[in-house]
């Protein structure tokens, strides 16, 4: 799961940032309301946590924005204990939630969670042919036998799942993966292909990823006879 972060303390920024990180979340950060609404809109995002005073435009009209122009990312407000008229008016514009501060570790990861139930498109388990992906501990399984997965592999494994029937380029999985910012090299995607090909095949999983030529890659459930063969 990928969460943007747009909050201008820094030192409170690189505090939420580690919490996330080692619960393993991938965390983009960004410290105004333009670069919020520049990432937020490029649709890879789960969740944004977004402070309502901002540098720049504010939580606020960052809100405003990214809904009206069909952002659907769960969105949990950060808020001074006397806001309560932004409070409202975040949570009027389309925010799920907010967090007062100062808070703490534990309320930011219970935050999460239940906004992460509340939304009824995410489920704890994604299955296809044989295969079952559990999002709450990365374990990918079979009937046979089942491997947690290193959290990029988690990621990418997921992304192909949730988009069975499609193709997804390179470009689409290293912006949704590593993020928009990333200095890793586009090959390091078929790296990830490899490892996660071969683990289905140690799973006797009847899912392949298959290459589409020049296009990118995508999921293929193959019947369970010719996978015994």
């Amino acid at each position: 799961m990928r969460i943007l972060l747009a909050e201008d303390e820094i030192s409170l920024a690189k505090a939420i940032k580690k919490i996330l990180q080692s619960n393993n979340y991938e965390v983009d950060s960004v410290d105004n309301g333009d670069d919020a609404i520049y990432y937020l809109l490029s649709d890879n995002y789960d969740i944004a946590i977004i402070d309502i005073m901002l540098n720049g435009l504010d939580g606020i009209s960052v809100v405003k924005e990214v809904r009206e122009k069909g952002c659907d990312a769960s969105i949990i407000m950060l808020t001074a204990l006397s806001d309560i008229d932004k409070k409202v008016e975040a949570l009027d514009l389309g925010a799920n939630d907010y967090l007062t501060k100062p808070f703490s570790a534990r309320e930011l990861l219970a935050r999460l969670r239940s906004i992460t139930r509340g939304n009824n498109s995410i489920d704890s388990k994604v299955v296809l042919g044989n295969t079952t992906l559990n999002r709450t501990n990365f374990q990918l399984s079979t009937i046979y036998d089942s491997i947690t997965l290193a959290n990029k592999e988690y990621q990418m494994m997921e992304m192909f799942m949730l988009s069975y029937g499609k193709t997804l380029s390179s470009d689409r999985l290293m912006d949704r993966i590593w993020g928009l910012d990333s200095d890793a090299d586009i090959s390091i995607v078929w790296v990830y292909i490899s490892y996660l090909r071969k683990k289905l095949t140690k799973l006797k999983s009847n899912i392949l990823i298959k290459s589409n030529r020049n296009a990118g890659y995508y999921l293929e459930v193959i019947d369970d006879k010719e996978n015994k063969n």
